[in-house]
């Protein structure tokens, strides 16, 4: 945005920002005068996220695994420590990989590994409409193509059993525990990405039981959890005849499962 007299001082955005309870008042501040248009829309802006909007609904993007994704209001934004998720899917990956991003929100999983591994054949799937509208916009530069429903049931059914890489940041917070999340996703993200049932984990375990139906034989199903969720998790996707693995980030607070559906015996064609 240019410089106008009638902006609001640098200063005092950050003094309104820091008043506000935002700990990265400076950074914040820059942001919002960097993507702002006019003098108007930046007041209305730091007023936005004085109220509580997540700074990404202000800003209307994210930044993940360095893309530049768009957040439209109500979607869920994109946690940095998911890029985790997706560096451990583009080091199972190739290029030409058959991908699915279930559970896609803005579709920045999606995105971000098609953009690492150069092309994919990307589908994904939310059940929420403007999560759908969201990723489709996000998705478009890798070809990507976003469905709307519950999980797989509007995907391709010529997708079964070809599936490379499943991408499914399922939601795993616990119900009783909804009310324990920073305001700004409680109020401000569709609570269908943040409540995973009475022990978080009523999602993942709809999600694995189909998973083998869908993935290729070698293919990779890749999840967050908690920590203390691991052992249920691993119990679930080694129940419904995946293999196991658990990989954490100790930097970004990281968790993921990976479940692998066994490779075909030698000389046994790919289904």
């Amino acid at each position: 945005m240019s410089a106008s007299p009638s902006a609001l001082p640098f200063s005092a955005i950050v003094t309104r920002l820091r008043a506000a309870g935002c700990v990265f008042a400076e950074d914040e501040a820059q942001l919002i005068i960097s993507t702002a248009r006019t003098p108007d829309d930046l007041t209305a802006m730091v007023g936005r996220r004085v109220d509580g909007l997540p700074l990404e609904h202000v800003l209307g993007w994210a930044e993940f695994c360095g893309l530049r994704v768009t957040v439209d209001p109500g979607v869920f934004v994109p946690r940095r420590r998911t890029e985790f998720l997706v560096g451990q899917a583009a080091a199972l990956a190739r290029p030409q990989a058959v991908v699915v991003d279930l559970c896609c929100g803005s579709g920045a999983l999606g995105a971000a590994l098609a953009a690492a591994l150069g092309q994919v054949e990307l589908y994904a799937s939310d059940i929420d409409p403007a999560a759908v509208e969201c990723a489709r916009r996000n998705v478009a530069a890798a070809g990507g193509r976003v469905y709307e429903g519950d999980l797989f049931e509007p995907l391709p059914a010529t997708l079964r059993g070809r599936v490379d890489v499943l991408l499914a940041n399922v939601p795993y917070v616990p119900t009783e525990e909804i009310g324990l999340l920073p305001p700004e996703a409680r109020v401000h993200e569709a609570r269908v990405a943040l409540d995973g049932g009475e022990d978080g984990l009523e999602v993942l375990r709809r999600v694995t039981a189909a998973a083998a139906q869908w993935l290729a034989p070698g293919g990779h199903l890749l999840f967050e959890t908690s920590e203390r969720q691991v052992p249920q998790a691993v119990d679930t996707v080694a129940r419904d005849g995946l293999i196991p693995q658990v990989v954490c980030c100790d930097d970004l607070d990281a968790t993921v499962v990976i479940g692998t559906r066994p490779a075909l015996p030698a000389g046994a064609g790919r289904r």
